[in-house]
């Protein structure tokens, strides 16, 4: 049986330069006001003690999507490898997986259908977002993988009822 694939990020890598959004806007052609990769932005602390970290964001491709399960006409599906598609063949556009998403992921297109991260499956690659990050903060692979312990780091599944498929990597003391 397939495993579970999912996006691995190591946040004391990610140095901002947004390549990630940049390369699956460009290879995937998303529309303008539309992203399907967001780098978010937090800050923790109160000064003079303050810490500031980035996040790479897109669909999470969950263990037990929300949107599957609001969708009334079964247009999206989840493959045996984790990945959750939509059908846009049979999308009727009705916005009930936007509601459902606790990560605010599916967007409704100018065409009035939902689209999002496919993994890049739908051109025949491997996720552009991670091959082309320049310093590896972002990686694609196997969710088994991704628990494996790495010097000096915590890793951790984001947090989720849905179970996303997404691990971070994170110094210790953070």
């Amino acid at each position: 049986m397939p495993e579970q694939q999912g996006f691995i990020y190591d946040e004391t890598r990610c140095v901002r330069c947004r390549t990630c959004e940049t390369a699956c806007k460009t290879a995937r052609n998303v529309e303008a006001g539309i992203t399907w990769r967001r780098l978010e932005d937090t800050w923790q602390g109160t000064f003079p003690d303050v810490r500031r970290t980035f996040l790479s964001l897109s669909c999470l491709h969950c263990a037990e999507p929300a949107c599957l399960n609001a969708c009334p006409v079964g247009a999206i599906t989840k493959n045996p490898d984790g990945i959750v598609l939509v059908d846009r063949e049979r999308c009727n556009g009705c916005g009930d997986c936007v509601t459902a998403c606790p990560f605010d992921v599916p967007h409704i297109g100018k065409d009035g259908l939902m689209q999002k991260c496919d993994y890049c499956t739908s051109i025949g690659s491997d996720p552009v977002c991670a091959t082309h990050c320049p310093t590896g903060a972002l990686r694609f692979g196997k969710m088994s993988e991704a628990t494996q312990p790495v010097p000096g780091k915590t890793v951790g599944r984001y947090p989720g009822r849905t179970k996303p498929s997404l691990y971070i990597l994170k110094k210790p003391d953070r």
